[in-house]
């Protein structure tokens, strides 16, 4: 019975799936995003999630206990620099898994795991407006009310507009404004009949 074991074993040995979780985990810190299987992004997850929060504190313990794990000196350069500014603020939960549909070949259920803080589309940045005082008095809040401003304004992508007859052939007994127009060689050729 294999009560209180939760941890997926992916189908592999314990030496295989350390290094496998090491080397995605490394790809996801490099690269902010990858593509993977859901167990896989799962595994991932709980694998990637520590070493993040490890990665908050810059000292030389945190340094070579995320390199025990990691094996790879320019993913920990990046790791302390560039992604542990940004997520200094988060509290917990640094990746999100986008699940896409199944793989052609094997129907496997894929997925998008990506660094929260990182996806442009996402995250947007919030101005915090300072909150008025309240006092006690007559028209000192309908006063607030009327000059209080949105703090954050929706922004609605523009729609693409495709057309659809782009590159249609037309059949022959239907004209177009440019059929009727002379062409060119057409006016030429009557002004030398002229001349």
């Amino acid at each position: 019975m294999r009560h209180g074991k939760k941890i997926n074993h992916l189908g592999r040995t314990d030496s295989h799936r350390k290094a496998m979780l090491a080397n995605m985990a490394s790809s996801l810190i490099l690269h902010k995003r990858i593509t993977t299987t859901v167990a896989k992004a799962k595994a991932l997850r709980t694998y990637a999630e520590p070493i993040l929060t490890k990665s908050k504190n810059d000292t030389t313990h945190s340094r070579r206990t995320v390199f025990k794990l990691l094996q790879n000196k320019e993913v920990l350069t990046i790791l302390f620099r560039e992604v542990a500014e940004k997520i200094a603020t988060r509290p917990g939960g640094y990746t999100r898994i986008i699940k896409l549909g199944n793989r052609l070949g094997d129907n496997a259920s894929m997925a998008i795991i990506e660094l929260v803080d990182f996806n442009d589309v996402y995250t947007k940045e919030v101005k915090v407006e300072k909150k008025a005082t309240r006092r006690r008095g007559g028209g000192g809040a309908s006063k607030a009310a009327k000059t209080a401003t949105p703090a954050v304004e929706a922004t609605i992508p523009t729609p693409v507009i495709v057309d659809e007859f782009e590159g249609m052939e037309l059949d022959s007994d239907e004209v177009t404004p440019a059929d009727d127009a002379p062409t060119n060689n057409e006016v030429s050729s009557e002004d030398d009949k002229e001349a």
